[in-house]
C-alpha cells in the first residue's frame, strides 16, 4: 500500500469516517455486526475498507473500540444504540453547516478526537461515546476508534451554597 499524499478537508474526512462506521456496524445484519462487536471488544483491530484517494494511492481504514472508561456492563445493544446516536449527532452537526471541533494532543498531531459525543444514561450512570482517528505516520492506514470518555468531565456538581436558582 503506497503512502498517500492526498489531502482532503476535515469535513470530508469526518463524513467519510462516519459513513464507514455506519457501513461497518449499523448496515450489516445484527449477527454480522454483533460478531464484529465481539471481536472489537476482545481488543481486535479490524479492517473496514480500503479507499482509493484522488491521487491514486490507497488508504486502509480500520476500526477499534476502547471501553476502559465505560461504567457498568456494556452489551451489544447498548453499544449499537450509542453508535447510532453518535452518528446521528454527527449528521445533525454537519447539517448545521458547522464543522465539528477536532482536538489534537501536542506532539501527536496524527491523533484526533472529534468534538461530537453520544451521552447515554443507564440507571443513574452516565457514559459518553466519541470517535477518534489516528493516521499512521509510517503507512497509509487510519484507525477509527469508538471510545468512551471519562464521564466525570461532563457532570456538573450541584453547588448547594448558591441557594435556589443561584440566588
Amino acid at each position: 500500500m503506497a503512502q498517500s499524499n492526498a489531502t482532503i478537508s476535515n469535513k470530508q474526512f469526518i463524513t467519510m469516517s462516519v459513513n464507514l462506521i455506519h457501513k461497518a456496524l449499523i448496515e450489516p445484519t445484527r449477527t454480522h455486526s454483533k460478531n464484529l462487536y465481539k471481536g472489537l471488544l476482545a481488543g481486535e483491530r479490524r479492517a473496514v475498507t480500503t479507499v482509493k484517494m484522488e491521487d491514486g494511492s490507497t488508504v486502509r481504514f480500520d476500526i477499534a473500540i476502547d471501553t476502559r472508561e465505560y461504567r457498568g456492563k456494556l452489551n451489544y445493544s447498548m453499544f449499537r444504540d450509542g453508535v447510532t446516536l453518535l452518528l446521528a449527532n454527527f449528521v445533525e452537526t454537519m447539517k448545521s453547516e458547522k464543522e465539528p471541533a477536532i482536538f489534537r494532543a501536542e506532539g501527536e498531531e496524527h491523533k484526533m478526537l472529534f468534538g461530537v459525543t453520544a451521552p447515554s444514561i443507564q440507571g443513574e450512570v452516565l457514559n459518553v461515546m466519541a470517535l477518534s482517528a489516528e493516521v499512521s505516520p509510517s503507512s497509509a492506514e487510519i484507525l477509527l476508534k469508538l471510545l468512551y470518555l471519562p464521564p466525570d468531565q461532563f457532570v456538573q456538581n450541584a453547588d448547594t451554597s448558591a441557594g435556589v436558582l443561584g440566588a
